[in-house]
């Protein structure tokens, strides 16, 4: 059994959901297997912290636009007083939530500098400035790096034997790799998944109807359109539903152009049902499957949790994200890769145009340069033998081909798939639900951690530090074959 340990985890927040689950249950987990726990955030937690677990407040954490103006430095040495305070001594080690997205400008210093005190550095980065935030990217490569891509990445990807690595999926694991983290100190981190459901179905809402549940704030991201799609083709007991409106002001229009064609058209397609349910574990439990139609996603609890619920689950695989499942055991044999549609039915041109834009806008968005081939390569991974991927359209094509498929019904056969599976087997039901309970629990996800802390506290500590390769991380995320439009 590993030794008692100190050890401060840190992030800007402690709100619901997202990385607050993940330090809650990492918290509880550490904190169950005797060790001594310090959380440390920009603002105060929304709800109590686990049992025997220690919180303490640094508004210098907090993001960029509410915190302090101390510089790393500073923020550092207030780091270290807090440890001190509230462990009793500097902690054996430091575990830091999404350093390097650019919500706090101190903080990539600051621990650029405990390293070079010797302190040892779990970084966990959940999110990428470099995939789909260009606004951050942007502030830090003005605010940190002086426009200078290599002095960014000595801050954001600081190299040392006592500073690890860890990482949400496979895709993750590989773009560090790619750039310059050696493998022994870069570790595959999935979350830890609870969601305890009751199997009782008597408080069906909708009695006579068979719901498919999309669980998600719908973002664009999320791909509302093709489940807008789905509802098209929808049998008469059939009901699709959504759960939650997104917060961003920014994606408003693209959600009521979405809620208004669906009234407009009469399709079988409820939103924002989870604001209408006291009790979301029931309404999980009630729907005859769980659906999933997102385009990008970081670790992927849409394709475990439903499991746990012991619903099935269909839609839209993601790979990138999913084969780290796929290879533990987990059968997504229910899910599609492509939503394929014959490209004749839409206006070709005006297709690649968009994409071309695209192109253009996130190439300037991050400061790069666009290649030639760029268009070429997005172009093969969207068209298929004539057929393009629906989630690769904008809205406007997307509503296109939804008003075409209402006013013309024979042409749902020209659709691959033309349906979501009605049922999944019982036994692949009970299967992943297992390796679900198994693999992903908070018991198994303490082992998991205190793994990677023993092989980070086994490093010799080397104050002088290196750098990963941002722009190869950059390249990995911005490569035009992981273009999708409802990302621009």
């Amino acid at each position: 059994m590993i030794p008692q340990m100190r050890i401060l985890i840190s992030h800007f927040h402690l709100q619901t959901g997202g990385v607050s689950r993940v330090i809650e249950h990492a918290s509880a987990a550490l904190a169950a297997a005797g060790h001594r726990v310090l959380v440390v955030a920009g603002e105060p937690p929304r709800q109590p912290l686990p049992e025997g677990v220690g919180f303490a407040l640094v508004p210098a954490l907090a993001y960029e636009e509410r915190r302090p103006l101390v510089g790393p430095s500073e923020l550092a040495a207030e780091l270290v007083r807090t440890a001190r305070e509230g462990l009793g001594d500097l902690p054996d080690l430091w575990h830091v939530h999404n350093h390097c997205l650019g919500k706090n400008l101190a903080l990539p210093g600051a621990l650029c500098a405990l390293a070079q005190q010797g302190q040892y550095l779990l970084l966990q980065p959940h999110d990428f400035a470099e995939d789909g935030r260009p606004d951050l990217y942007a502030r830090l490569l003005d605010k940190l790096g002086g426009g200078d891509a290599a002095r960014l990445s000595a801050l954001l990807y600081p190299q040392a034997a006592h500073l690890h690595y860890a990482v949400l999926n496979d895709r993750d694991r590989g773009f560090l790799a790619a750039a310059g983290v050696p493998h022994d100190r870069l570790h595959l981190l999935p979350n830890a998944v609870n969601l305890p459901l009751p199997t009782d179905r008597s408080a069906d809402p909708f009695p006579g109807r068979r719901l498919w549940l999309y669980p998600t704030r719908a973002i664009r991201r999320k791909n509302l359109g093709e489940l807008l799609l789905w509802s098209a083709m929808a049998k008469g007991p059939d009901l699709f539903a959504t759960t939650q409106a997104p917060r961003n002001p920014d994606e408003q229009p693209h959600y009521r152009r979405w809620v208004a064609l669906a009234q407009a058209l009469g399709l079988a397609l409820e939103f924002e049902l989870g604001n209408r349910s006291d009790n979301f574990s029931t309404l999980l439990a009630s729907a005859h499957a769980l659906v999933t139609t997102s385009v990008a996603e970081g670790f992927g609890l849409a394709f475990l949790e439903p499991w746990l619920a012991g619903r099935p689950l269909v839609g839209r695989n993601l790979p990138e994200i999913t084969r780290d499942f796929t290879a533990g055991g987990l059968e997504l044999g229910g899910l599609y890769e492509r939503l394929e549609i014959p490209l004749d039915r839409l206006d070709r041109d005006r297709l690649r145009g968009a994409m071309d834009r695209a192109l253009e806008d996130v190439a300037a968005a991050y400061g790069r340069v666009r290649l030639p081939d760029d268009l070429g390569r997005l172009w093969a991974s969207s068209v298929r033998d004539e057929y393009i991927d629906f989630g690769r359209l904008d809205e406007a094509a997307q509503e296109e081909v939804i008003r075409h498929l209402v006013s013309n019904p024979q042409d749902r056969a020209f659709l691959r798939p033309m349906h979501l599976p009605d049922t999944i087997p019982a036994g692949r039901i009970a299967h992943n639900r297992t390796l679900a309970e198994r693999d992903y629990s908070i018991t198994g996800y303490g082992r998991r951690l205190e793994g990677i802390y023993r092989s980070l506290l086994d490093a010799t500590v080397d104050p002088s530090l290196s750098a990963a390769d941002g722009t190869t991380l950059l390249e990995r995320f911005l490569a035009p074959e992981r273009l999708f439009l409802l990302r621009t």
